[in-house]
């Protein structure tokens, strides 16, 4: 279940100019700014959202992908630039995944393996979500899924900090400047608290994969 990730992220530490402006004219009310960013975030929010859950479904990740937006016009007004923007835009869709998992009912978690579509579309344009099609054949895809179910309750069960750093490290790719930006704390501190915290999963998860000693995630 070894999932890596490489040590720098393809997304930049800070906002560009151009990306402090657009969201400059969305606090203004342009509505054209706000349909450009919503073209230039939603693709990146969906994917960390379709990532978050192996049971999420098409219809729950254009929702709660909705709802991250909705919070967005609501508080941009909040958002200060200590981190880049796409990152405050994570952190969003991480608290409405999790109220969204809270308030799923208990009979549709157990209904066992569902199917997860990989079709998953952009609303404002129709076009479908950059997400990868699994290369593996189906009794692969089905181990593949069954390993990200528990390893979603293995991080569901670590502290706040530690589920809060692994999420933006391997769902949303963040590199290690990001997450010191993001977190306020040093990259030493960064690299030594993931360190700590992937160990704490691999306790976690050990006896839920009945052994296997693969860490689920490389720091």
């Amino acid at each position: 279940m070894t999932a890596t990730t490489s040590q720098h992220s393809s997304t930049e530490a800070a906002d560009t100019p151009d990306e402090r402006a657009l969201i400059a004219r969305c606090r203004r009310g342009d509505a054209a700014a706000w349909d450009e960013l919503f073209e230039r975030y939603y693709d990146p929010v969906g994917r960390f959202v379709f990532q978050y859950s192996p049971a999420f479904t098409r219809e729950d990740v254009e929702e709660i992908t909705q709802e991250v937006f909705l919070a967005i016009v609501r508080n941009i007004d909040s958002f200060r630039g200590n981190s880049a923007f796409q990152t405050w835009t994570f952190r969003i869709a991480i608290n409405k995944a999790r109220d969204f998992i809270q308030h799923k009912s208990a009979a549709k978690r157990g209904k066992g393996m569902e199917h997860v579509p990989l079709d998953v579309s952009n609303p404002n344009n129709g076009t479908p979500l950059e997400i990868p099609s699994p290369a593996s054949g189906p009794d692969e895809a089905l181990i593949s899924k069954e390993e990200m179910v528990m390893l979603r309750q293995a991080v569901d069960r670590l502290s706040d900090p530690c589920r809060e750093i692994i999420e933006l490290r391997y769902f949303g790719d963040l590199s290690y400047e990001e997450l010191a930006a993001t977190l306020n704390l040093n990259p030493k501190t960064v690299s030594s608290r993931l360190s700590k915290c992937l160990d704490r999963l691999e306790e976690i998860a050990r006896p839920l994969f009945a052994g296997e000693k693969t860490r689920p995630f490389s720091v």
